[in-house]
């Protein structure tokens, strides 16, 4: 399968002061780098689109997208999509990259978003998925205000349905460290819960399968036992096969 994984990069610019003097330094980083080794390992092709390229390299026609089995959405606000440079710059008129997203999943695609500070309503409600097409389009009911439960002391899941093809075998679950709390649309299911709230949901939209995880694919939700879990590739080849088209 293909897929087009979207998001979960990052610039960091520091400040280094050390008394009268001071400098600069930055970095980039990209926290999906694991993940996409284990499902490339697993045979799944994956086009990666950082968070800073969109803007200028989402495509443009449904055809585009439909070359892929399904698209992740993670840890990158609707901002990212809705203002690209032409439009917030020249004041062009551009295709809406997330109705694009939407018509894909409604003829089939499968769509997964993943938590993080920038995914659901995120923080301080930037992320605004809620107020988007993409709320029609999830199996989830989003809040209307900053969604992040942060759990320092750790908080270990629990599957609900141990007989689906995504969650069999998965218990005892490691720690997560957070999570953005979102709500089950009436029709979807959800397979697995953290601290009594949904973490991984999966639905219906049209003629598409869709998918949420509530938590961190990496760090710092996710922190080093959940990447070192041995259910941790199994876990997201069997969303994504899961939720893979169908046509």
């Amino acid at each position: 399968m293909k897929i087009l994984f979207i998001g979960e990069s990052w610039h960091i610019h520091m400040i280094h002061t050390k008394g009268f003097d001071s400098f600069t330094s930055s970095k980039y980083e990209e926290g999906a780098e694991y993940l996409l080794s284990c499902l490339r390992s697993s045979g799944i092709t994956i086009d990666y689109m950082p968070a800073h390229t969109v803007q200028n390299a989402f495509p443009q026609t449904l055809d585009e997208l439909l070359i892929y089995d399904a698209i992740v959405i993670s840890d990158i606000g609707s901002n990212t999509f809705l203002l690209q440079n032409k439009t917030f710059y020249k004041m062009e008129v551009v295709t809406n990259a997330l109705s694009l997203i939407k018509d894909y999943a409604a003829m089939g695609g499968g769509l997964l978003m993943i938590g993080g500070y920038l995914s659901f309503t995120g923080i301080e409600a930037k992320a605004n998925y809620k107020n988007t097409l993409l709320a029609e389009v999830l199996p989830v009911e989003m809040l209307d205000h900053d969604d992040r439960i942060e759990l320092p002391q750790g908080c270990n899941p629990v599957t609900l349905n141990p007989t689906h093809q995504i969650t069999r075998d998965l218990n005892p679950w490691p720690p997560l460290l957070g999570y953005n709390k979102f709500m089950a649309k009436p029709g979807s299911e959800t397979l697995a819960e953290i601290n009594g709230d949904p973490l991984l949901v999966v639905g219906k939209y049209q003629a598409g399968h869709v998918a949420c995880f509530a938590s961190d694919c990496s760090p710092h939700w996710g922190g080093p036992q959940f990447m070192q879990w041995e259910h941790y590739t199994p876990l997201w080849c069997n969303i994504l096969h899961s939720i893979k088209r169908r046509n």
